[in-house]
């Protein structure tokens, strides 16, 4: 894991501007094979969820359990608190660490871990949505390739946003191997003739053409 390439006062500007911002690789290639690797390994789940099954899309994804890989207890852990200071921005009483945010979580009763492996193959797609587990929601998450995008065709990570009166925008990001977008959970704030609007995200991936995707979700609020 390497974050000390990421340049936080670009990534801020990009989330104000577009509520989504990529970081530049941050996992490398034995870190990524790592990580797929656990994907079939029951003992490091605490769930497994098939799309299709939801109309959520097609493809599947599996939630860890506690105790997360070191990896990914590491990322965020180590993100956590750069992204704090953006959403201290947006919204306001997030605490700068992340154990103590977690403590708030557990508190309302939200105790299951989100961070997640999502596998996509040919033709899998998601639909667009928000990742809300309950009443408390960390308004910035990251998403890392770990697949080598030569391995694949489509399945691009795509943000929409909508704006008050205004037609929806679509954001389409590539993503190198290791790599993370960071991007709005739910909403950002936006400047307006009128003050502050509240702007609408949502996420999802593309349909996969060819190939095989793997993703890591990384989620800051756990579930209920």
């Amino acid at each position: 894991m390497n974050l000390g390439g990421i340049d936080w006062g670009r990534i801020g500007a990009d989330l104000d501007a577009r509520g989504c911002a990529t970081t530049g690789p941050i996992l490398g290639d034995a870190e990524c094979d790592a990580l797929i690797a656990t994907y079939d390994d029951d003992a490091r789940f605490r769930s497994r969820v098939v799309m299709a099954r939801h109309n959520y899309g097609h493809g599947e994804y599996r939630y860890f359990a506690y105790p997360l890989p070191d990896t990914v207890a590491g990322l965020r852990a180590a993100l956590y608190p750069k992204l704090a200071a953006i959403a201290n921005r947006w919204e306001g009483g997030f605490p700068a660490d992340h154990a103590a945010y977690l403590a708030r979580c557990h508190e309302a009763g939200q105790t299951r871990p989100t961070p997640l492996i999502l596998k996509y193959g040919e033709g899998d797609y998601n639909r667009l949505h928000q990742d809300l587990y309950g009443a408390l929601v960390f308004p910035l998450q990251a998403t890392v390739l770990l697949s080598d995008p030569r391995g694949f065709e489509g399945g691009e990570f795509v943000m929409t946003e909508t704006r008050p009166r205004t037609q929806s925008r679509v954001e389409v990001v590539p993503l190198a191997r290791g790599e993370a977008v960071i991007f709005a959970v739910n909403r950002r704030p936006m400047k307006t003739a009128r003050g502050t609007a509240k702007v609408v995200m949502r996420h999802g991936v593309s349909r996969l053409r060819s190939g095989q995707r793997f993703t890591l979700g990384v989620i800051f609020h756990d579930a209920k």
